[in-house]
């Protein structure tokens, strides 16, 4: 199997653009330092993806893929809601690397933003310059993301580490998940959820998140769910192989062609990287 990470990052505390990571308390808190290349745990390929809301961190993040052959992609940010953004989406498009923008929606206070804010003509240069969008979103936004999605309907979207699913919002967070997977060009990453258990769960991983790796597996199907490691996020609740072991035994009813997929060979489709 030749497994593609679709999410990690990679970052550099001198750069000074990581607000999140200034501010990071409790057991983030660990996070705050440099995370490079050179210590990624993986042995496959990976999609890189944005940690700071800045261009420069975008242009930081092309700079390493052009170091290491291993990346096959960048994720960056560009302000959508900027009159510049057309020019600056097309500046870096002319580098193959890059393969979508994220917004850091779950960090912006207005749920709706994203009906309001990005331009029109920002989202039709993601699309001319074959770009994904990547959705950093919680529940609050399923509803929101799905209105998007219907008036951008050539717009390859992807879902984040399943859109964060918490214990008391499972309700909502079902009719949203299950109304976007209706839409048969938006993809989930299965990603990010280790971090999301409480300490009660963290007890028996395996046990709290068979139910919701299930219904994505229904949703979504076999071929619309993409494996991402979320290193390093995910140190703060286990390891880089404990995540792994932990998928493996998730995705244990699946067929061999059906877990190569969703551990490598979605995110080659989707991303339009080598598999």
């Amino acid at each position: 199997m030749h497994r593609i990470d679709a999410h990690c990052h990679f970052w550099q505390m001198s750069r000074g653009d990581y607000g999140w990571l200034d501010a990071a308390t409790g057991r983030v808190a660990a996070l705050r330092r440099d995370f490079m290349p050179a210590g990624y745990p993986g042995d496959g390929r990976m999609i890189v993806v944005q940690a700071a809301p800045t261009l420069a961190e975008t242009d930081f993040l092309l700079d390493l893929a052009a170091k290491d052959a291993r990346i096959a992609g960048v994720v960056g940010w560009v302000d959508l809601a900027d009159p510049d953004a057309p020019r600056a989406i097309a500046g870096r498009a002319q580098n193959p690397l890059l393969r979508g923008v994220r917004p850091m929606l779950q960090d912006i206070q207005a749920t709706d933003w994203l009906l309001t804010g990005p331009r029109p003509d920002a989202l039709k240069a993601l699309g001319e310059h074959g770009l994904c969008f990547e959705a950093l979103v919680t529940t609050r936004h399923l509803p929101v993301l799905a209105r998007f999605a219907a008036g951008n309907a050539d717009l390859p979207i992807i879902i984040d580490h399943a859109a964060k699913p918490q214990p008391g919002d499972r309700a909502e967070w079902t009719a949203g998940m299950q109304a976007l997977a209706s839409g048969p060009r938006i993809y989930c990453k299965l990603s990010g959820l280790f971090t999301e258990l409480s300490p009660e769960e963290l007890a028996d991983p395996a046990r709290a998140l068979q139910p919701v790796v299930a219904r994505l597996l229904e949703w979504f199907g076999p071929k619309r769910l993409v494996w991402g490691s979320d290193w390093p996020v995910v140190t703060v609740a286990a390891t880089f192989d404990e995540w792994l072991s932990l998928t493996d035994a998730l995705l244990g009813g699946l067929s061999a062609a059906d877990r190569a997929a969703v551990m490598g060979g979605n995110a080659a489709r989707f991303y339009g990287v080598a598999p």
